[in-house]
């Protein structure tokens, strides 16, 4: 570990950390004294950051930032509940700040989604989970802001599509033509 200090009042600012012993440093603590202000991380070892942790005054992880695509730039936000567990994912993937999907977690688990796949900045997909199950995915396609096509999956693996043409949030099944 290799301590950096404040010339002016001495308090400790970073530490530097090669957590993989292979002789660089891979970890940056930013400190505030013994307070962890924020974390980064080259976990792949190719110079670039690819996790960004925030901690609150408690010393909580707060959020962390994360770099899918191993380019140095954050296109993930992971946010926490009070007990540390993971509660939601907001995803930017063009790295213009705009969240195009976001994942609500409880216990751990996946439970709900939204996501804007035709960047208008509006949700156009909503997906449920039971468990590790993918329950429902939901579209719209007519662009109104509220789902028109529904695919409901059973436990088995069977699929069927519902629609509801007006947007009232009534889906019947669908019937061929």
């Amino acid at each position: 570990m290799a301590p950096e200090y404040d010339k002016t009042t001495g308090k400790l600012t970073l530490l530097k950390y090669d957590s993989d012993g292979d002789g660089k440093v891979d970890t940056w603590s930013y400190m505030d004294g013994a307070r962890v202000m924020r974390i980064e991380v080259d976990e792949d070892d190719d110079g670039k950051i690819d996790r960004w942790e925030y901690y609150d005054r408690n010393q909580k992880l707060e959020k962390m930032g994360t770099s899918r695509a191993h380019d140095g730039r954050t296109d993930a936000w992971s946010y926490f509940a009070v007990d540390g567990s993971l509660a939601r994912i907001d995803v930017a993937p063009a790295h213009d700040g705009r969240t195009t999907r976001v994942e609500h977690y409880l216990n751990g688990l996946l439970v709900s989604a939204e996501e804007d796949t035709n960047g208008d900045g509006k949700i156009d997909k909503w997906e449920t989970y039971d468990g590790e199950h993918l329950a429902s995915v939901a579209f719209d396609t007519a662009y109104r802001g509220t789902p028109d096509r529904r695919l409901i999956y059973g436990h088995n693996g069977a699929a069927r599509l519902e629609v509801d043409p007006r947007g009232t949030g009534r889906f019947v099944a669908a019937t061929p033509k």
